[in-house]
């Protein structure tokens, strides 16, 4: 870099840091690298461009970067209308100190670089559509058909003494009368024994 180039650069540097003071959408990210902030912040329509100059700046054009982080939400369309814009306006500048003048050039023109930029579905229309589909799950409207859930399997008696016995392995207590006999159940099977033939316990013999 010539001595030349390098006194336009700290002067231009110097200018643009009080001009831009007290503006937070400015920033100087290294003596090189500057950005300038555009729209409003969690807007769709905002975004960022970092300007670098190079060695032979002002006798060429900044680097203009849109790839930043920031950005992450531009669709590609937008990020090269933003470039080829700032490019344009750069030819015109060439030998001069530009980087103030494409950062305002772009201040008027937002929604026109922004054109091409979807509209994002916002939280409170996604948490509506989150909530609609939790209401209600048994039912679904598939083309005009209505579906029913399918009910729950029958469990077998194997399956419920086992939910039983894991139910009550730590320790809960079973409700009161589960272990009762069945009196009458008892009674026929004992008067089916007597029938039987069985010998009464007071016989003597």
């Amino acid at each position: 870099m010539s001595e030349e180039l390098k006194q336009m650069q700290d002067d231009e540097r110097e200018a643009l840091i009080s001009i831009y003071e007290g503006d937070e959408a400015f920033k100087q990210v290294n003596p090189t690298t500057f950005q300038y902030k555009y729209g409003t912040e969690n807007d769709e329509h905002t975004f960022l461009v970092e300007l670098v100059w190079g060695d032979e700046y002002p006798n060429e054009g900044p680097k203009i970067n849109m790839n930043v982080f920031y950005n992450q939400h531009l669709v590609d369309p937008v990020k090269e209308k933003i470039t080829e814009a700032l490019k344009t306006e750069a030819e015109q500048w060439i030998g001069c100190g530009m980087t103030y003048t494409l950062f305002e050039c772009l201040k008027d023109r937002i929604e026109e670089m922004m054109e091409a930029q979807p509209q994002h579905v916002s939280e409170d229309e996604s948490s509506e559509s989150d909530d609609s589909n939790d209401s209600d799950s048994s039912d679904a409207d598939i083309g005009g058909l209505s579906i029913s859930k399918p009910k729950a399997e029958k469990l077998t008696k194997a399956q419920k003494r086992r939910q039983w016995d894991k139910a009550t392995a730590g320790g809960g207590e079973r409700p009161r009368g589960y272990d009762w006999v069945d009196i009458v159940k008892h009674l026929s099977q004992v008067g089916n024994r007597d029938e039987a033939g069985a010998v009464p316990q007071n016989y003597d013999g």
